[in-house]
């Protein structure tokens, strides 16, 4: 009887995410093949899973939401597929994505923009949106994503959901397609710190195919603090004049809240945040440029006739020209800009030790207080096509989480309730009063996600 009520949800689920296809809702892009039970005893063998189709399961496509890649199939399958095989008998979607996790409207991919689940005019935030649709949507009770510099805690903020980054290092990133592969991790989308807690410990593990793996990757420490006894810093620069003043009253609201239970949180100084986006927006293209050099139309990509091309610099040409998106163009240029040989120890090296530099000063921070808290974003989520055409504006949505990502420190968003924000309707004479979702972003030292979720679980309990 058990079984048949797992098989019951399973087929639940599956006539969901056939519906949202049938709809053309392009979040779901294919059904994964080849997907077994290796361990159908353990407590959660039947949760079902998203992944982002930049994560590869074998004998099976994983596009990264580009037509260079659209019938690319993997030989292989990533090692968080594998331990999430090796626990539970899932059942899993690919997602849809940003062409190559690139931007942060969604409004990317070669297979469709998908909309907010809350409101269909606006965007979900963060390449990873898809993931996060689906399961603010539950279309999947979890997801499994990627990112690079906010990919995850936009969407999750965007749709009222938790995220979690793990430190850099514990999750494998063997079998993920990279973007930038001293940035990019796999991370989790969930509806409650519970079940991001539940699926790290799931998925973490020190791999040897993973030369970035750390051995200390398998054990997830146990806290012994309670609320009261934390320290958590308040970086003024985190509540620049761009910040949305409802998002500002709600953080704020969230640190008195904190403070009434006896929380000591003290405004500090962290200068070097402002710099963190143009070290990211450096030193990401770089790798891009590196990273995406493989997709040719010989090695990797969509393929033509080579002998309809007087030299093989116009095939490549072409083909890089027709199957790649202006975005993912724009950032090959600016990368391979960043690293030629009059411009790399001005930009590049620069941008290496201002890295540096940020990564001090936040060990620093973490000598004196166990985390560091900000909004996740500055803004609530903002109108499809809004931003397409001011990269630069978009960009500046990242302010709060790419310094996680930089200094390879775990971090998560929460969900603390809802602000109304203003939109224009079709007219554009008459305006209404939305309920948008907030979230609250917070950093730990490394290896310190209990930290995380001690403190989260205490606001979780506030919202």
């Amino acid at each position: 009887n058990l079984f048949m009520s797992k098989q019951n949800l399973v087929e639940e689920y599956k006539n969901k995410i056939e519906n949202s296809i049938k709809n053309k809702e392009n979040i779901f892009l294919r059904l994964e093949n080849n997907i077994e039970c290796k361990n159908p005893d353990w407590i959660l063998w039947w949760m079902i899973v998203g992944i982002k189709d930049n994560i590869m399961t074998k004998w099976n496509i994983s596009s990264c939401g580009s037509k260079m890649l659209a019938n690319y199939v993997a030989p292989y399958t990533a090692t968080c597929i594998e331990n999430l095989q090796k626990n539970w008998w899932i059942v899993i979607w690919k997602t849809n994505m940003d062409e190559f996790a690139m931007w942060s409207t969604n409004e990317t991919s070669f297979f469709g923009t998908p909309i907010n689940p809350f409101w269909t005019n606006r965007v979900a935030g963060g390449s990873s949106w898809w993931s996060a649709v689906a399961v603010a949507k539950d279309l999947c009770m979890v997801a499994l994503w990627t990112d690079t510099g906010g990919s995850v805690r936009q969407p999750a903020a965007f749709c009222g959901l938790v995220w979690l980054k793990p430190t850099y290092g514990r999750i494998s990133r063997y079998g993920v397609q990279s973007m930038a592969s001293s940035l990019d991790q796999v991370w989790t989308f969930t509806k409650t710190i519970d079940d991001a807690e539940t699926l790290l410990k799931a998925i973490m593990w020190f791999d040897l195919k993973d030369s970035q793996s750390d051995k200390r990757a398998d054990e997830l420490l146990k806290s012994t603090k309670k609320i009261n006894e934390y320290k958590i810093a308040l970086p003024k620069q985190a509540f620049w004049e761009w910040l949305d003043p409802k998002i500002k009253a709600r953080i704020l609201e969230v640190v008195e809240k904190l403070r009434s239970k006896w929380v000591q949180i003290d405004e500090i100084d962290l200068p070097v945040l402002e710099y963190a986006l143009p070290i990211y927006y450096t030193l990401m293209p770089a790798e891009v440029s590196t990273n995406l050099s493989r997709f040719d139309g010989i090695r990797f990509g969509l393929q033509k006739n080579t002998m309809d091309y007087d030299n093989i610099q116009d095939y490549y040409s072409a083909i890089r020209s027709e199957w790649f998106g202006e975005e993912v163009k724009r950032r090959i240029l600016l990368g391979s800009y960043v690293l030629s040989s009059s411009n790399y120890e001005w930009y590049y090296l620069k941008a290496q030790k201002a890295r540096q530099k940020l990564t001090q000063d936040i060990d620093n921070i973490f000598q004196k207080y166990d985390l560091i808290l900000t909004p996740t974003t500055p803004e609530v989520a903002w109108k499809i096509w809004e931003k397409i055409n001011d990269p630069l504006k978009m960009y500046l949505a990242d302010i709060y989480t790419v310094p996680a990502n930089l200094a390879w420190l775990p971090a998560i968003s929460i969900p603390v309730g809802t602000v109304e924000d203003e939109l224009a309707d079709k007219s554009g004479l008459n305006f209404v009063m939305e309920q948008m979702p907030v979230g609250l972003h917070l950093m730990a030292n490394k290896w310190k996600e209990d930290d995380l979720f001690v403190v989260g679980r205490e606001i979780e309990r506030l919202y």
